[in-house]
């Protein structure tokens, strides 16, 4: 059976990079294999993670091209040129523009440190979410893997899991169990039920296939 060649794509840390690389090495992407990392900036640690575990990385810098629309062509023509099936953003802090969706329609999975349509959106990313979510005092919030759209953060939802939000959290600590207890959980998840072929969409739904 043919694998699914994933590009993952990664401005930061990558820690969820991570999660995939470690769930990659125990056999659970579903016949996926992350053939490349691709970075918006030169010296992201992702890129060590990446070279660490052998992933050929690469860097398209969004500081090298006047507007995100040139820079998503640029990534696009790697993709395409790196045969990639699936693309995953896993804390990459460019907008895309449409080209991108147009090349990979229900390709692309993006996950969200809250539980959309919980703070998402514009403005909705790393801390800011882990603050507004304790400013509004919710006592759940968590994580979801959905497929993107042109809609920042509006895409078909793929799974979802719930974390307590405990009284003396600090935007910190909630970051910190929900990235262990759900994002790193949900991502690989995700991932490999798309490599398995299990996963359609309709409309806004996300259809999971029962595994054969």
């Amino acid at each position: 059976m043919k694998k699914t060649r994933i590009a993952v794509l990664v401005s930061g840390g990558g820690t969820n990079l991570q999660a995939l690389i470690d769930a990659q090495m125990r056999n659970e992407l579903g016949g996926g294999e992350i053939i490349a990392v691709i970075s918006s900036k030169e010296g992201a640690y992702a890129l060590e993670r990446a070279a660490k575990a052998g992933i050929p990385g690469y860097v398209v810098p969004r500081k090298s091209y006047d507007s995100n629309r040139a820079m998503t062509q640029a990534v696009v023509e790697k993709l395409k040129e790196l045969n990639v099936d699936l693309v995953v953003l896993a804390g990459f802090m460019v907008i895309f523009t449409e080209e991108l969706i147009n090349a990979y329609p229900n390709a692309i999975m993006n996950v969200h440190p809250a539980l959309i349509p919980s703070f998402c959106g514009k403005g909705y990313y790393g801390l800011h979410v882990h603050e507004a979510a304790l400013a509004y005092g919710v006592k759940l919030s968590g994580a979801t893997v959905h497929f993107v759209s042109e809609e920042c953060d509006g895409g078909p939802i793929i799974a979802q899991k719930a974390v307590a939000v405990l009284e003396n959290d600090t935007p910190e600590t909630l970051q910190k169990r929900i990235m262990e207890e759900a994002e790193w959980k949900l991502l690989p998840h995700a991932v490999s039920l798309f490599c398995q072929g299990r996963l359609s969409v309709e409309g806004r739904h996300v259809i999971i296939k029962e595994e054969e």
